[in-house]
């Protein structure tokens, strides 16, 4: 699993909010051990609660990473608002996930760090030392990374695995693609949306339109747009300025795609109305990422046998070693594959695999092709999937352009549509739960 995690910030990213983020922590701690009365209620959530000490560690954190990207901070109290409707929302998401019986094992955590920990050229025992060194908490870490797993489990269950893509879908993309001049561009985009409640009343409607013109009149004018997504987003993005980062046109949500369009670097697009607010966008910058995928393959055909009670490791091993003697002798391949081969999807074939690229076969498989020369035939090897002999039948560098566009297409497509199906979602927790914030 690929984590995408603020809790990177102590090796990754953002060092100077890592240091903070373990400077609060210890503060806390000796707090505690002198009896100082530390705590408050920050909001109530359901029957959770958000704490005052979360929220100021976190706001220390999102402070520290605003000045690092050198973005203007927003007055105390609206910063203070911001990521305490972070917390809530992710309160929320957390005791959804409780109540579901999402959980993050011990392995999957400990997966997560080694993958942080070999990207910083660490092994996983070093990782506590490391971040230790740099004031980080290691337990307070891998808590923080399992509810960061944890949200990102429930986002993938209850969002992105509800998300279909259809041939047609991709079809007419990759049309609407064909026709563009642009169609290998990608675009910087930053966002602001001012919500609207899904029951909202009359007023509440006009006062997210009064706050929607009132924002982008400002970002028009000139001012600072990270600066105003911090302020008045209601986006998940809000605490990062607003950046959607790098995107593919059509991996943007259609709606904010046919602003972009129109738009030219530096500019912001009007308010847009959608189901879950107003959105207000700016283009960053453009970038051409058109390429070709060329890809090395190679064709070959095999014969699988199984192990049985009646038939272990040395008898299925000597019976093909039985059909390669044969085989060299003469013998037809596929007709063997045909009447031996216990690979339902291979078989009635001759055993013939067609072509394929690297990762297509289990490792083993793939070593034992390596080794192939063409019309070469393997002694016997077992795998997860049982014993093979395997016949190279060629290799050939295939242009797989087209097979890679319609992947990314589909991609793309679920790309575009996670987003706001994600809002959507979110705005619905946040609607059915119950918040009652502290003074």
């Amino acid at each position: 699993m690929r984590i995408a995690s603020r809790a990177l910030c102590g090796l990754v990213v953002g060092v100077a909010a890592a240091l903070v983020y373990g400077s609060v922590r210890a503060q806390t701690r000796e707090l505690e051990t002198k009896g100082v009365l530390l705590d408050r209620i920050a909001a109530i959530v359901n029957d959770g609660v958000v704490l005052n000490s979360e929220l100021d560690t976190q706001i220390e954190v999102v402070s520290e990473r605003l000045r690092a990207q050198k973005l203007e901070l927003p007055p105390q109290n609206v910063l203070r608002q911001q990521v305490l409707e972070r917390l809530v929302v992710q309160e929320i998401q957390l005791q959804r996930a409780t109540h579901d019986g999402v959980k993050v094992s011990d392995e999957i955590l400990n997966n997560a760090l080694q993958d942080i920990a070999k990207r910083n050229n660490l092994s996983l025992s070093q990782l506590p030392e490391a971040l230790s060194q740099q004031g980080v908490d290691y337990a307070g870490y891998r808590e923080d990374m399992r509810k960061e797993i944890t949200l990102s489990m429930l986002r993938q269950r209850d969002v992105l695995d509800r998300i279909s893509v259809t041939s047609r879908e991709i079809d007419q993309y990759l049309e609407k693609q064909a026709k563009k001049p642009s169609q290998g561009n990608e675009y910087n985009v930053s966002h602001i949306l001012i919500a609207v409640p899904q029951e909202a009343t009359p007023a509440q409607a006009d006062d997210a339109a009064r706050r929607a013109a009132e924002v982008y009149q400002k970002a028009s004018s000139g001012e600072d747009f990270g600066r105003l997504a911090v302020a008045y987003s209601n986006s998940q993005t809000a605490l990062d300025g607003g950046s959607l980062g790098w995107r593919k046109e059509t991996e943007l949500p259609t709606f904010l795609a046919e602003v972009i369009e129109k738009l030219k670097p530096g500019q912001v697009g009007e308010p847009l109305r959608t189901p879950t607010g107003y959105h207000i966008v700016r283009l960053n910058d453009v970038r051409s990422s058109e390429s070709k995928s060329i890809e090395s393959q190679v064709h070959a055909r095999h014969i699988l046998m199984k192990t049985t009670e009646l038939a272990d490791d040395a008898t299925v091993k000597q019976k093909l070693n039985a059909l390669r003697d044969r085989i060299l002798r003469g013998e037809d391949f596929a007709g063997l594959a045909q009447t031996n081969s216990e690979d339902p999807g291979s078989a009635s074939q001759g055993g013939d695999l067609g072509w394929n690229g690297p990762g297509a076969f289990a490792p083993e498989f793939e070593r034992q092709l390596g080794l192939l020369k063409e019309g070469e035939i393997s002694e016997p090897f077992k795998t997860a999937f049982g014993w093979h002999i395997v016949q190279m039948l060629g290799h050939r560098e295939f242009d797989n352009t087209d097979e890679v566009k319609r992947r990314k297409a589909m991609e793309a497509i679920r790309n575009s549509k996670a987003d706001e199906e994600t809002e959507l979602w979110l705005r619905r927790l946040r609607d059915e739960a119950y918040v009652e914030f502290k003074s």
